[in-house]
């Protein structure tokens, strides 16, 4: 158990509907008054200018050519652009596969998250409001076709068995997401006038919920670098960057990719060792202060924007 307020925060994190966060950040684009935004839109190819990049981008009005002196690539796992820029790869299948939807819990998660580890794969309920909660379910790959074709009674028997009863019975599923689990992780973040971020620079475990995070505090860094830089594309301005990413983002797919060793131990005689990490965890408070610091993202040198200002 990671309590908050003994950590000194008002929440270790929060979450909500990806609906939601998206509408608001396309809000926030919209009063943006130095950006044009192209939507929908699709980048046709690269091709390499002396001093940065030239994008063709096929949009609704035709196709466009576009000049940048820094070329983010910014578009996920599979990402067009790292593929642009000749930038490898390094992959590991865990075999699994995740389904996310929404529930409904019989009790108040009182703004708590669980998260259950299992030989199959860790489980999670996340809340948001009122009762409804974010269910992450991991499945072996090999049972994800069947799982897809539960209906929702099978689906929540199947979610209930899982994670068990500490908040009651569960129902009201919504709309169920399969997502295959790789980790994805770019030899290089950066390139002559270009630079990866998110899911393009890595993709990790959803195990903790570390992903999404990691890659926010990509392009936070990334702007806090170029926002008063006369050359964003600049080799010493990348090279900062990834400087600055490094202990972040080589802890957190660390971090990741142990609890999933920790979370899917499928030796009968090694499981009590998740256990005993687990208890470690609860009953020693530095090794739970390292944690829950690093669940927060504080490794290396993080973005101002998200250190707290005080008066």
């Amino acid at each position: 158990r990671i309590d908050a307020e003994k950590h000194g925060v008002d929440a270790l994190g929060w979450t909500l509907p990806a609906r939601e966060l998206g509408a608001a950040l396309l809000h926030r684009l919209d009063e943006c008054t130095r950006l044009t935004r192209l939507a929908p839109a699709k980048l046709a190819s690269l091709q390499p200018l002396s001093g940065g990049w030239r994008a063709q981008v096929e949009a609704a009005d035709g196709t466009r050519s576009l000049d940048t002196p820094l070329l983010v690539g910014a578009d996920g796992t599979q990402s067009f652009v790292r593929a642009q820029l000749g930038i490898d790869t390094e992959r590991h299948d865990y075999r699994q596969t995740l389904f996310v939807c929404t529930v409904t819990a019989e009790r108040e998660h009182a703004n708590r998250a669980w998260e259950r580890f299992s030989d199959a794969g860790p489980v999670a309920l996340l809340p948001l409001a009122e009762r409804r909660c974010g269910l992450v379910l991991t499945v072996a790959a090999a049972e994800a076709e069947a799982v897809a074709t539960l209906d929702d009674a099978g689906f929540i028997a199947l979610a209930q068995r899982r994670f068990g009863w500490r908040l009651g019975r569960l129902s009201r599923p919504g709309k169920r997401h399969p997502y295959a689990i790789q980790r994805v992780a770019a030899n290089l973040l950066t390139a002559p006038h270009a630079v990866l971020v998110g899911n393009a620079a890595q993709t990790v475990h959803p195990i903790g919920a570390q992903g999404f995070n990691l890659g926010l505090r990509d392009a936070l860094t990334l702007a806090e670098l170029v926002a008063a830089a006369p050359d964003p594309g600049a080799p010493g301005l990348l090279a900062r960057y990834a400087a600055r990413r490094a202990p972040d983002r080589e802890g957190t797919m660390a971090m990741s990719h142990g609890l999933v060793q920790l979370a899917c131990l499928s030796q009968p005689l090694l499981a009590p060792l998740r256990s005993l990490a687990l208890l470690a965890c609860d009953r020693l408070p530095p090794l739970q202060r390292v944690l829950a610091r690093r669940g927060m993202g504080f490794r290396g040198e993080p973005p101002l924007a998200v250190l707290e200002r005080l008066p």
